[in-house]
């Protein structure tokens, strides 16, 4: 008998001990769930928000296994990988730069590493997928490169609108968006993202919630308005196991006095790039994912030979890539996302905007 209550009284701790991690805002286990408009999309069925295209989450050898054993095979094999060229030997070069100072009269850039930046387009500052606060969770899942983790939510300035294209925790950060929350004006996310921002302190009327091709008009000065248009990505959602799929990915065209910049997100490649070429015209800036890939999940990231593709398709007169030089999530050499985007700008005479962390870039 004596044994066991021992044995009960450690399943009891053991429990006590998941709820109190789960209970973490983070993890938003517990947020209010605004279910009717994600079953009103008609991008949500069968239980899940759907890609345009059939999309495997696993391919390769790990195709084929339950979901939990697919899972499981990744880990183990990213866990076990051992290759040091996954990461820098020495510090990246990276600048610290005053934000707060940078002219509203010019169109800049500043990047942060992996998918996080700022950009100034037609006197506004947009700010896509912070990630500037490395507390617990989010610090156990995401090693910062030495050198990389240089910027802070204080040195943000204070932020027109605020882009979140999906909820993975390498891009929806709950410590950088609680710190930086009266600092924003306006966020725009896809369907489900407000439930978090809500939980984490943001009030209605800062968020604006959108499914793929909605858009948003947003009055600039007197005479000019920004047009925000949430597209679609082919990825994947996520916030922890076992909930796939019930928020929404996706990728933002912005319009500003002509100029247009359109913010990736993450995704494989599919036909979205052509179509929106097609909708938009000349695109002068796009911000695309390169980096984190892998023939085992070649569909819902971007490998390198569809970077190319992209680019082709897209044909913006500007490329940034993002997605890399700051944390390690699979399992290429940590300089290879740069490498190949420098080959393909060569190739093809592609304007590649190719800078280290925290460099002011201006964009024509």
């Amino acid at each position: 008998m004596k044994i066991l209550l021992i044995i009960l009284g450690i399943i009891l701790l053991l429990v006590g001990i998941g709820v109190a991690i789960l209970s973490h805002p983070a993890f938003g286990l517990w947020r209010h769930r605004s279910t009717e408009r994600i079953q009103a999309s008609p991008n949500y069925y069968d239980g899940m928000f759907q890609n345009q295209e059939p999309t495997q989450q696993f391919t390769g050898d790990i195709h084929g296994a339950d979901a939990k054993h697919r899972t499981f095979k990744m880990l183990k094999r990213f866990l076990s990988d051992k290759d040091t060229l996954r990461f820098p030997q020495e510090p990246i070069t990276a600048f610290k730069t005053d934000l707060k100072s940078l002219p509203m009269d010019s169109d800049w850039l500043v990047w942060f590493g992996h998918s996080s930046y700022l950009f100034c387009l037609n006197g506004k500052r947009v700010l896509v997928d912070p990630l500037l606060q490395p507390e617990w969770p989010s610090s156990m899942m995401l090693k910062t490169f030495p050198g990389t983790d240089i910027y802070r939510p204080s040195d943000l300035p204070d932020i027109d609108v605020l882009v979140v294209t999906h909820e993975h925790w390498d891009h929806m950060d709950y410590a950088t968006l609680r710190d930086i929350r009266t600092k924003v004006k306006h966020v725009v996310c896809p369907l489900g993202i407000a439930d978090y921002l809500r939980y984490w302190g943001y009030s209605d009327e800062q968020i604006s919630e959108m499914d793929w091709e909605e858009s948003l008009c947003r009055q600039t000065t007197i005479r000019d308005t920004m047009t925000i248009t949430c597209l679609p990505s082919r990825h994947f959602s996520n916030r922890l196991l076992g909930t796939r799929n019930q928020t929404l990915w996706a990728s933002f065209m912005i319009e500003a006095n002509g100029r247009k910049v359109y913010i990736g997100g993450d995704g494989g490649y599919d036909k979205r790039f052509k179509e929106i070429r097609e909708r938009f015209g000349v695109i002068d800036l796009a911000f695309l994912e390169n980096g984190q890939y892998n023939a085992n999940w070649k569909y819902i990231h971007t490998m390198p030979e569809d970077l190319e593709n992209a680019i082709l398709d897209l044909q913006a007169k500007q490329i940034f890539t993002v997605h890399h030089d700051k944390y390690s999530l699979a399992m290429h050499p940590w300089y290879e996302p740069d490498s190949i985007a420098k080959k393909i700008a060569v190739k093809y005479n592609i304007h590649l905007l190719d800078a280290p962390i925290g460099t002011v870039v201006r964009y024509e």
